[in-house]
């Protein structure tokens, strides 16, 4: 969902990992030149998501990458398909009031520009919540949590799947083209 620290949460736990990290909303804004809101607002939705379909193919086949993607890459099949396939796909899982403490005064969310924002999250979140179930390996309740905290409960659970080692962590494979994750 949006504002629930799927970048920030994948920024710092990328870095303890020692992977790279990409977000997959910005790689389209860097491709694109122009905001997402700018985007939704000149070509709309179904557009955008057409584009968010082609680099979540594109992104979720990169070795030693830890990808964020934007709340809405759920929506189709063929974006849950490949996530679930070929990543460790965490849902961090907050409620629509938790989220919209967050998010109240963010201007650059298009979905949330709407009279009533705490309804459009609720509705977000009723269309959503089985989406990302579906989707991910693990769920991590995020309501709360500080980063540490979060990022200490994602290692918790990859450490009970056998995937992190306690006290190693996974080395970063040659990259093929730089993504220019820091952007």
């Amino acid at each position: 969902m949006p504002g629930c620290g799927k970048t920030t949460v994948g920024r710092h736990l990328a870095r303890q990992l020692n992977l790279r990290f990409v977000d997959s909303d910005h790689e389209i804004e860097r491709t694109v030149g122009m905001p997402i809101r700018d985007l939704f607002e000149r070509d709309g939705e179904e557009a955008f998501r057409n584009l968010e379909q082609d680099f979540i193919e594109a992104l979720s086949q990169l070795d030693g990458t830890l990808l964020a993607t934007g709340g809405g890459a759920v929506l189709r099949p063929t974006n849950r398909d490949a996530l679930h396939s070929r990543c460790h796909v965490v849902y961090l899982r907050a409620t629509p009031e938790e989220l919209f403490r967050r998010l109240r005064n963010d201007t650059r969310r298009p979905l949330l520009q709407s009279s009533d924002p705490l309804k459009r999250l609720r509705e977000l979140f009723r269309e959503r919540d089985p989406l990302y179930r579906r989707t991910a390996h693990f769920i991590v309740e995020a309501a709360r949590p500080s980063v540490p905290a979060l990022i200490g409960l994602i290692m918790m659970q990859l450490e009970l799947a056998g995937l992190v080692q306690p006290g190693e962590q996974p080395s970063v494979p040659p990259a093929a083209e730089d993504l220019g994750a820091d952007s």
